[in-house]
């Protein structure tokens, strides 16, 4: 068949591959000139001058993204070179917290418990029998609970140096409206998901070159299109779809969750009244859904070093950050560190000024603002019991990104699963 994807970011692009491969013939519209959505390459400089390349934002990855390294490896990125593995490390900068040692699940969780630094024994303790309860659960809870809820029994201190950090860097929402289930998800398929699941997966080269940017020329390769700076205005639906009056089998639609509504609400209007309904519900379902931004805040000092690549933070309303990672140790970039704030909040002269206190006040170090980059709409909100869009449309027409209905936050994994699923409802040419 002949598909139609529209929007270039890590879910159209898995679409495009995943589409390909089962023997359909794959045309991508993006309005942008780069792709990669809101996970990729942005030019900067360096205080002194020096030209440099950032992301729109600092991800990571950990080792239960199976399904981008599947993808990474079948467009010709070798995740070995371009990830840095390690065990999962949640230790602040004086060493306190947990550090998991490069062993199979479950003994590296142990381990790891066993040894956290600035933990008691009844800390460990809260934490292990919470997470056996979890297991005997089949890590499930009761509908509409809360991350905080959920963890009302464990210690203060592992409920602020461990839920409070993974909770927001997993679901990029507070513990106290976050949702439980996913959260509860998010563990089971990574520090119980098997060995290596809970590693962290640091990227070694901008965002665009880990995959977007390869599944582009993959797909150009085998005779699919990638047509940038191309915005889709019109989607009409006949006797087949038509995007920008073009006849397509099929179409996926992969932009931003408040894109598609826009863009299918007014599509709604033009169609068949069966079609329209559909298009009307499911974009009402889209529109509902409410957003959390995520900050980079890039500074530089010639010196600055970090004693890990990623180090955790401890956050308040005066220090935002949550991590901070040493691009020196990653890319080569000595001297840059990239400080991220999630479920940020506040302006960006604000923002990067408490950033550069806190690096200040926990890390020692004087440093220079390089580059704030501020994704508004980074995520939505993964609050409890929230209703998230399906990925069927209307007959032939697929939604697809890391907030259509599924067990999954807004992450680089939820966005790829999303688009494999789409494309693998098409059916084999």
């Amino acid at each position: 068949m002949r598909i139609a994807i529209v929007g270039a970011g890590w879910a159209g692009m898995a679409a495009a591959v995943t589409a390909t491969l089962a023997g359909h013939r794959a045309i991508v519209f993006e309005a942008a000139r780069a792709v990669g959505g809101r996970a990729r390459a942005l030019s900067g400089t360096l205080p002194d001058g020096t030209p440099v390349v950032l992301d729109n934002g600092q991800h990571i990855l950990i080792g239960a993204y199976t399904r981008t390294l599947e993808l990474m490896r079948t467009v010709g990125v070798d995740p070995a070179t371009h990830l840095k593995r390690l065990p999962l490390d949640l230790r602040f900068g004086d060493g306190e917290g947990l550090a998991l040692p490069m062993w199979p699940s479950p003994l590296d969780a142990l381990a790891g418990i066993a040894t956290a630094r600035g933990w008691t024994w009844a800390d460990r303790w809260s934490l292990l029998r919470a997470s056996v309860g979890w297991q005997l659960a089949g890590f499930q809870c009761a509908p509409g609970t809360s991350v905080a809820e959920l963890c009302r029994t464990l210690s203060p201190t592992i409920q602020s140096t461990l839920i409070a950090p993974l909770c927001v860097s997993a679901l990029n929402t507070p513990a106290e409206r976050a949702c439980g289930q996913v959260f509860l998800t998010v563990l089971r398929d990574s520090l119980f998901g098997g060995r290596g699941s809970s590693n962290l997966l640091l990227p070694t080269r901008d965002l665009s070159s880990l995959f977007p940017a390869a599944a582009a020329e993959w797909l150009v390769n085998r005779g699919g299109e990638l047509r940038t700076g191309v915005r889709v205005t019109s989607l009409q639906h006949g006797n087949t779809w038509l995007v920008n009056g073009e006849a397509f089998d099929a179409v996926i639609w992969a932009t931003s969750s408040s894109n598609a509504a826009s863009a299918l609400m007014e599509s709604a209007q033009a169609a068949p009244e069966t079609i329209a309904d559909s298009l009307r519900q499911w974009s009402t379902t889209a529109e509902a859904l409410r957003f959390e931004a995520i900050a980079t805040v890039y500074s530089y000092a010639p010196d600055a070093a970090l004693s890990r690549p990623m180090v955790a933070l401890r956050d308040d309303a005066d220090h935002p950050a949550q991590f901070v990672f040493d691009r020196g140790q990653l890319d080569g970039t000595r001297g840059l560190l990239a400080f991220v704030v999630s479920a940020s909040d506040g302006d960006k002269e604000t923002l990067e000024r408490r950033v550069l206190a806190q690096a200040r006040t926990q890390l020692g170090l004087e440093l220079a603002p390089v580059q704030t980059v501020i994704e508004k709409r980074a995520t939505f909100a993964c609050t409890p019991a929230l209703q998230r869009p399906g990925q069927a449309v209307a007959p032939g027409l697929w939604a697809c990104g890391d907030y259509i209905a599924g067990p999954y936050p807004a992450t680089l994994e939820g966005a790829t699963r999303s688009g494999m699923a789409a494309a693998e409802s098409l059916g084999t040419a």
